[in-house]
């Protein structure tokens, strides 16, 4: 009887330990944090600003919703200068089309991770959008992400190479000269309706000792076939 009594004292320990952990980083190491933001308050236009789209806070998260008279996907963006960075967030999609984070410049988009009920990708974006810049897949898997379920995005940026994954799995990795250059600021889109954000989290990134090794071991992503050129959103 006192063993019984004990059992819910000795599993207390065991559920802080997965309450507090992080899903496991591939190319970087997290170092200090550069920002911490729980996403459980609407949009401020100070921190955040809201460009388009509805934004509102609900259920301890953020919801955010394409407007059809904007006739652009909804758009939220907060400033943060960085270069090497492991980013961390949940999101949900609850009829969304389409959802991104968007990593970007003083000026213009640099790259982003975007998930859709049926596929999860990550890429180079357009950087100049009139001139011979293009946007590059770097990979993209397939994934059922169901209406009501959480899911964690973790980011990876290291130098000139960017990794994604998914629920700690769907590795899908690329380099360009572009993902090695000052970043601004960074944001999510949301296209149809709606999707929630919550425990956003943003780290300096170290060089992960280990990634050479690590690297041989991640499935090559397959890349979709290129569709009409279109600039994405904010």
């Amino acid at each position: 009887m006192k063993l019984l009594a004990l059992l819910p004292l000795l599993a207390l320990p065991l559920t802080l330990v997965a309450a507090d952990s992080q899903p496991k980083t591939l190319l970087a190491e997290r170092g200090k944090v550069l920002l911490s933001d729980d996403l459980n308050q609407a949009p401020d236009g100070k921190a955040w600003r809201a460009a388009k789209g509805k934004w509102e806070a609900a259920d301890g998260a953020v919801r955010g919703a394409e407007l059809a008279a904007d006739n652009h996907p909804g758009v939220i963006r907060h400033a943060l200068p960085f270069k090497d960075a492991v980013i961390q967030y949940d999101v949900k999609l609850d009829g969304a089309k389409m959802t991104t984070f968007s990593i970007n410049d003083e000026k213009e988009h640099v790259a982003r991770v975007l998930l859709m009920p049926n596929a999860f990708r990550v890429q180079k974006d357009d950087h100049d959008h009139d001139g011979p810049d293009k946007a590059v897949v770097f990979g993209q898997r397939a994934v059922k992400l169901a209406p009501g379920e959480w899911h964690t995005v973790v980011i990876e940026i290291v130098g000139d190479t960017m990794l994604a994954t998914l629920d700690g799995r769907n590795a899908t990795f690329g380099s360009h000269e572009l993902i090695a250059t000052q970043k601004a600021n960074i944001g999510f889109t949301v296209s149809g309706e709606s999707i929630s954000l919550r425990n956003l989290r943003v780290w300096e990134a170290k060089p992960n000792p280990d990634w050479e090794k690590t690297k041989s071991t991640i499935p090559p992503a397959p890349v979709p076939p290129a569709a009409p050129a279109k600039k994405p959103a904010a």
